[in-house]
């Protein structure tokens, strides 16, 4: 016995926003596209974008082999199109992933300083925190105060500062350090570069 309710995959998920053809029950639709002389040859007169009547569109659609597909239903009428509804699929799935590779993906890099962190172990970070800048990546300093090591909440304040201070040519701080539990921490967010 099938229990599997709702949409399987992503194609079934986008399928099952639109309604097509039969599905569509307003008098009247608002039509767009790009294939309007392909109409005007079935309809017999000049076809633009506008306002038509349900039944009309239909039988544009089926016969030129298509599918009247509506697009946004919010709209007052409709906004429909006639199109192969699989071709329609095809390009609005094409178009999210282009959407989705285009958005900058944000990488977060941690560097995790203690109180009594020395020089050299600075420097070692800091190094790497530029590095990490430079490649466009956020970095998150923290400082974390382990046992009785929380008294000194003002040495690691001190040094989230002076990393602030020395990062200012690559980055920005989001933030002034801030103590979360037993860890303070600062985002350094890097500067945009001007072309």
């Amino acid at each position: 016995m099938n229990l599997r309710r709702g949409p399987v995959n992503k194609f079934d998920e986008l399928k099952e926003q639109f309604r097509i053809n039969d599905a569509i029950r307003n008098s009247q639709i608002r039509l767009v596209g790009e294939n309007f002389e392909e109409i005007s040859t079935v309809a017999g007169k000049p076809i633009e974008a506008g306002v038509y009547y349900t039944d009309q569109a239909l039988k544009w659609a089926f016969d030129l082999g298509m599918d009247l597909v509506e697009i946004t239903a919010k709209a007052d009428p409709p906004v429909c199109k006639i199109i192969d509804f699989q071709k329609f699929l095809y390009l609005k799935r094409k178009k999210e992933k282009e959407l989705k590779a285009k958005t900058a993906k944000t990488v977060v890099k941690e560097i995790r300083f203690g109180p009594h962190t020395d020089d050299h172990d600075y420097e070692f970070k800091m190094k790497h925190a530029v590095k990490f800048l430079e490649e466009g990546a956020k970095v998150k300093a923290y400082v974390q105060f382990r046992g009785r090591a929380i008294v000194f909440k003002d040495r690691g304040e001190l040094v989230l500062l002076r990393f602030i201070k020395e990062l200012e040519p690559y980055g920005v701080a989001e933030e002034l350090p801030r103590l979360e539990g037993k860890r303070m921490h600062v985002i350094i967010s890097p500067k945009k570069k001007s072309n």
